[in-house]
């Protein structure tokens, strides 16, 4: 399916510059496209960690035909590096993701997005306290902006908020899981898989993320929270966000790593509050404010700064 995506889908053939622009605004359109929903679930009554759930059991299900046979293939590699999958799927598909939900109940799509734009902060700040890796002072400038550009979303512009910890409760959801996305981006740099195919290693990813979210899934339903399984909005749902951020983004984003390298590839990602500021305002009539955009502004400063190279 990856290499229909890449050639056939994405132009493999054709000029690379002229593939690669598509890209960059596609693959955040699509992860943006995730936020939007996940907000329209709730006033669907979706329960959040169901969704989590089954999203990544319908996308492994929808996978798994194609990718089954090479799984199967590479069982004894993929047996050997259980724990590491399921460490990496449990804080990218499991803590990434089940907490953004469960914020989105309660926050808008626009603060969810603008949160995980300072995840690369995060990861920064994570691996200089954890891995001692050094940290020179523009990336420490750029760090702390994008830290005060969250700060101003969280605390919806009032500074005076920030000493009374008046934070909404959804934002804090979403900070858990944009520290499980920052945790998941080091451990998979650091604790990294070895090479395997790209569907293969993704639909590891997923299977191990329904895994351990369906305990989750089983005490949410215990408590009484469960779907209504006769509602359609479920279906449409569960099948757009099992399509779409979770095999179409993807997919997208590891054409576009290919075409122009992991760092430029990146910098797309920053787009996706704009994306989801820009489709939550006429689709679950959430209007931006002025701290969305100064929050943003913030941010992408602070990227800025510590994306520049010593001269």
């Amino acid at each position: 399916m990856s290499e229909a995506v890449s050639r056939a889908g994405l132009g493999y053939q054709g000029n690379a510059q002229s593939t690669e622009l598509p890209l960059m605004f596609a693959a955040p359109a699509l992860f943006a496209a995730n936020l939007v929903v996940a907000r329209w679930a709730e006033s669907a009554a979706i329960p959040p960690v169901f969704l989590a759930f089954g999203r990544w059991a319908l996308a492994f299900l929808v996978l798994l035909p194609t990718v089954g046979p090479r799984m199967w293939a590479l069982r004894q590699t993929l047996r050997a590096n259980w724990t590491r999958i399921l460490l990496l799927a449990s804080l990218g598909m499991g803590v990434a993701v089940a907490p953004q939900y469960i914020g989105a109940r309660h926050t808008s799509a626009a603060n969810i997005g603008i949160i995980f734009a300072a995840c690369p902060a995060l990861v920064t700040l994570i691996e200089t306290l954890v891995w001692k890796a050094p940290l020179s002072r523009k990336q420490a400038g750029g760090m702390l902006l994008a830290i005060f550009g969250v700060l101003i979303v969280l605390s919806k512009g009032n500074p005076a908020s920030l000493g009374q910890l008046e934070f909404g409760r959804g934002d804090l959801w979403v900070v858990l899981a944009g520290c499980g996305w920052a945790l998941y981006t080091v451990f998979n740099k650091r604790v990294p898989l070895p090479p395997l195919p790209s569907t293969v290693k993704l639909a590891s990813l997923i299977a191990g993320g329904a895994l351990v979210l369906a305990p989750f899934a089983a005490l949410e339903a215990a408590s009484g929270t469960v779907p209504n399984f006769g509602d359609g909005r479920l279906y449409v749902a569960l099948g757009f966000l099992a399509i779409v951020p979770s095999l179409g983004a993807y997919f997208c984003f590891d054409r576009l790593v290919s075409l122009a390298g992991p760092a430029r590839a990146s910098m797309s990602l920053y787009l996706i509050p704009l994306f989801a500021t820009l489709a939550a305002w006429p689709l679950l009539k959430e209007a931006p404010h002025l701290y969305h955009g100064l929050g943003f502004a913030v941010i992408l400063a602070g990227v800025a700064l510590s994306s520049m190279r010593r001269r």
